[in-house]
């Protein structure tokens, strides 16, 4: 029998609110108080940097980013400097790899496949590159992979999947650090609108298929009693 896995589905939320509800949930599932869980959401325009030295991979003023409505945040995640915003579906999964085989490698590869079966529904071909995680198609990147893995082998971060966002804004960043390379989407690359709601029920399908579990959808709400009955019990 499959082990049960939650998905949250949330509109926008900005950067360091959904950061912390990864923590949070990181902490309960390194416990075994809930099930893996994946956050699905976009966030307000947001460039995210890893260390201080990615910083010079991002290419605009400050003045430029606010004029643009843009902000800047350090986070702990792995890879370089990174572009969130609206139409850009961001999946955060909280898994325990502790029954995974402790395998990071294995893991990366699987969150790929899964956007490489979500294009594959659009007829689109992506593929994986041997040095850079992510998704590409036809030499730019459609999809950015940047994790984290706690002491307890819980993961944290996750993936960004280009949609519909307004990929001017890339100008104002090296994406990954990768120099050369470009980005795109799957309305750019179908020359059409596609609907977020659309994709998310691609992407759960294949998360379950992958990951072999059978997805229960929870709200925030739920979550939060959920929270406070793991609490009540301790």
């Amino acid at each position: 029998m499959k082990q049960e896995a939650w998905i949250l589905k949330l509109d926008t939320v900005p950067y360091q609110q959904a950061l912390e509800l990864q923590k949070k949930l990181v902490e309960l599932r390194s416990r075994d108080a809930i099930p893996d869980t994946l956050i699905l959401l976009e966030h307000p325009p947001v460039f995210t940097v890893t260390r201080e030295a990615t910083r010079r991979n991002l290419l605009a003023s400050p003045q430029s980013l606010e004029k643009k409505g843009i902000s800047v945040h350090q986070t702990n995640r792995g890879g370089d400097i990174t572009y969130h915003g609206p139409g850009q579906l961001v999946g955060y999964p909280i898994i325990s790899l502790k029954d995974r085989g402790k395998d990071l490698h294995r893991y990366i590869r699987s969150i790929e496949e899964m956007i490489i079966l979500v294009l594959k529904e659009y007829g689109i071909s992506g593929y994986r590159d041997s040095i850079n995680a992510g998704v590409w198609v036809e030499g730019d990147k459609i999809a950015a992979i940047g994790i984290a893995v706690k002491a307890s082998w819980t993961t944290m971060h996750g993936f960004s999947f280009n949609i519909c966002p307004d990929l001017s804004h890339y100008s104002f960043i090296v994406p990954c650090g990768i120099v050369g390379r470009g980005v795109t989407s799957l309305a750019k690359i179908l020359g059409k609108a596609v609907s977020r709601q659309e994709v998310e029920g691609q992407l759960v399908h294949y998360f379950e298929e992958l990951f072999d579990v059978t997805c229960i959808e929870i709200s925030l709400e739920e979550l939060q009693n959920e929270k406070c009955k793991v609490k009540n019990e301790e």
